[in-house]
């Protein structure tokens, strides 16, 4: 049996044809993956891969729960005046500007003024279809997972978002950030779950026949 291991990430993986290798990448029963490559493949490079498939779908983890928001609630507010509207308005801040489709954010970070629902349609449906890409079920489907393949779908989401949002997103943007791979994840959780490929490690373990 042989695997990989990088901040709890083990997986396992054996030959399916001669010179080919599939690894199962496992953190849990929720959030795992596979990937094929070859006996020749260099080791570095190898576990590079690993981490960057790894990272990327937690980007697109990201991009859902953000993009979700942005679809429901429009960009978001700057960070210094993020606040609940209907607070601003009775406590004397200003009026909030409510556009035709406004849509209250109930968490105040974002101004409630989205995008037409039908568009935003093509964004939530984008983000499902990327969600899908990142599934367990993939495993089942014995689909394995490339680097380009999710970038194909970030590149998706970007593409809905401008469908969407045309005039851009504001540069503090969860979304953007996102999508322009700059976000500052430093005391989240997701920075827990980033993986370093100068740090992770394959490691090999025999087991009986």
């Amino acid at each position: 049996v042989e695997g990989v291991r990088g901040k709890g990430v083990v997986g396992f993986f054996g030959r399916e044809e001669e010179g080919m290798v599939v690894i199962h990448v496992k953190r849990s029963e929720e959030h795992q993956f596979l990937y094929e490559t070859t006996v020749e493949e260099d080791v570095t490079a190898c576990v590079r891969e690993l981490c960057e498939i790894q990272n990327t779908r937690l980007r697109i983890q990201r991009l859902k729960l953000e993009g979700e928001e942005l679809a429901k609630h429009g960009v978001a507010k700057h960070p210094e005046k993020q606040s609940l509207d209907e607070y601003q308005e009775n406590f004397g801040y200003g009026k909030v500007e409510k556009q035709e489709h406004y849509n209250v954010d109930p968490t105040g970070r974002r101004t409630g003024n989205r995008c037409d629902p039908k568009v935003a349609e093509t964004l939530l449906k984008t983000l499902a279809d990327a969600e899908a890409a990142i599934s367990k079920n993939q495993v089942a489907q014995k689909v394995y997972l490339t680097k380009k393949m999710l970038m194909d779908k970030v590149d998706e989401i970007r593409g809905a978002v401008m469908i969407c949002y045309p005039m851009g997103l504001p540069e503090w943007d969860n979304v953007r950030l996102s999508l322009e791979d700059n976000e500052d994840l430093s005391g989240t959780q997701w920075a827990t779950e980033h993986l370093d490929p100068e740090t992770s490690q394959l490691w090999w373990g025999g087991g009986g026949a």
